[in-house]
């Protein structure tokens, strides 16, 4: 423990964050480091408990071995920090930025107040980021190879991960991915803000240098018939993710204005990848001038709020059919039920005056123009019936499970959630796996590498024997 009395000398400090009004001007990232001295501090406050939550079934799904990487921070011993976190944590980078933080909710110092729990996500991501700007990260090259051939479809966070342990381990892997672009959702359907997209592709060229095979555009079950994979590749990994949305029962969605809140956001990303190389681009589907209402209450709405508020929508309202969370007190290791208020939010108000926010609503009925085109909505919230304007309705109402023709190609089903695969990760095909959300549904990207690190395991010890992952 490199300062044993830290956790009370020092007070947490987070990362400084540019000024909603500032930082809505364009989709870049918002977030600036802290100098070298208070990194040092923040990792300084780790408390290297007997029993370290933050690692544990409470905190970590990837069981980062936070206190030990923390403790080098302190000592200035970068290079033994980095060894730490990446023997756990194929993608820091990635977890620093979107991860919710688990650890924190289970950090000891935090039992009282979540403001005074170490900062293990900065921390993380500053760690990673430093070592790749002093050239820590270059690529790694199997020293031998073992002679298998493992297909891996799907390059979100679980089938990168998957690809990362296996090509580790000697095997040499290829990766299918539909869109143009690998990725998944890292890709495209975290908004640019809180995952610039150039993170995600450095990481992929590294591990296109380290022997990975990408193919893009391919889409398995379309193009490309499972068959063929099973007899070209001694093992397959589907990490094809959970994207057939959920209904609203009162929505339809054929009505022009309606749009599934993933494709909003992969519109938008595909628009800002292509005005990087070239004119501006404006996405398919905007909120430019339009009063937007979005449906749900998770990350994916957040994200719709602060896309379509930089997109200048006329007015933004978010629709929570849940009531309003009462301010009762955490009880540890577990989150407060207290109201949070993420950027999306605190953006929208800055601009238009107003928390986004209407709770116990659900929308009663669509109202069109003489064209058919969505115009408003009339929204029951209590008791109460209100008209309000909508020219554009984002449905982020979670998701309902994965696709059934991948599953399909491969001869398999779905159980009746939507999902595939085992505990393991194994299907009633011992050649093919399964991870990620296509296995536990929607989930966080923290957990997608963790089940794609399973499911390598898993696919090694089938051609092996064995496995040492």
């Amino acid at each position: 423990m490199g300062k044993s009395t830290g956790f009370l000398e020092y007070q947490r400090v987070n990362r400084p964050a540019l000024p909603p009004l500032e930082r809505i001007r364009d989709f870049g990232e918002f977030h600036e480091d802290l100098p070298e001295d208070v990194r040092k501090e923040q990792g300084g406050r780790c408390m290297n408990c007997g029993v370290p939550f933050c690692q544990s079934e409470f905190g970590c799904p990837l069981h980062n071995l936070i206190p030990e990487w923390n403790d080098e921070v302190y000592c200035g011993n970068r290079p033994h920090a980095l060894s730490r976190l990446l023997k756990t944590n194929n993608f820091p980078e990635f977890t620093g930025r979107v991860c919710p933080a688990l650890c924190e909710t289970a950090c000891i110092c935090g039992m009282d107040s979540l403001e005074a729990a170490v900062s293990v996500r900065d921390n993380e991501l500053e760690l990673i980021e430093a070592a790749w700007e002093q050239g820590l990260m270059e690529p790694v090259i199997p020293a031998a190879r073992t002679g298998r051939q493992i297909a891996v479809v799907g390059s979100g966070p679980a089938g990168l991960a998957a690809a990362d342990q296996l090509n580790k381990r000697g095997h040499s892997v290829t990766v299918f991915e539909r869109d143009v672009r690998p990725g998944g959702l890292l890709m495209y359907g975290i908004p640019n803000m809180k995952l610039d997209k150039s993170i995600v592709e450095r990481r992929i060229r590294k591990m296109e240098l380290e022997g990975i095979e990408f193919r893009t555009g391919v889409n398995i079950g379309t193009y490309l018939p499972g068959e063929k994979l099973l007899a070209e590749y001694d093992a397959v990994i589907l990490c094809c993710g959970a994207r057939r949305p959920r209904t609203v029962d009162t929505v339809d969605e054929k009505t022009p204005g309606v749009c599934q809140a993933m494709d909003y956001l992969t519109e938008n990303t595909k628009a800002l990848l292509l005005s990087a190389k070239g004119p501006v681009h404006r996405p398919v589907i905007s909120a430019r001038g339009l009063n937007t209402v979005i449906i749900g209450n998770g990350d994916t709405a957040t994200d719709c709020v602060a896309t379509a508020v930089r997109q200048g929508a006329a007015s933004v309202t978010q629709l929570v059919r849940k009531p309003r969370p009462a301010d009762t007190e955490r009880i540890w290791p577990y989150k407060s039920t207290k109201e949070k208020t993420d950027y999306g939010q605190e953006e929208a108000e800055a601009v238009y005056g107003r928390d986004p926010r209407m709770y116990l609503s659900t929308v009663k009925e669509l109202l069109t123009d003489e064209k058919g085109k969505l115009c408003g909505l009339i929204v029951r919230q209590e008791e109460k019936e209100i008209r309000i304007p909508c020219e554009l309705l984002l449905l982020a109402a979670g998701f309902a499970g994965a696709e059934e023709k991948t599953a399909a190609a491969f001869h398999l089903s779905l159980n009746e959630k939507g999902r595939l695969g085992d505990a393991a990760c194994r299907t009633s095909n011992p050649k093919v796996f399964a991870a990620g959300d296509m296995r536990l549904g929607a989930t966080l990207v923290v957990t997608a590498i963790a089940e794609g690190r399973t499911a390598a395991r898993a696919a090694d010890e089938y051609l092996e024997g064995y496995t040492n992952l």
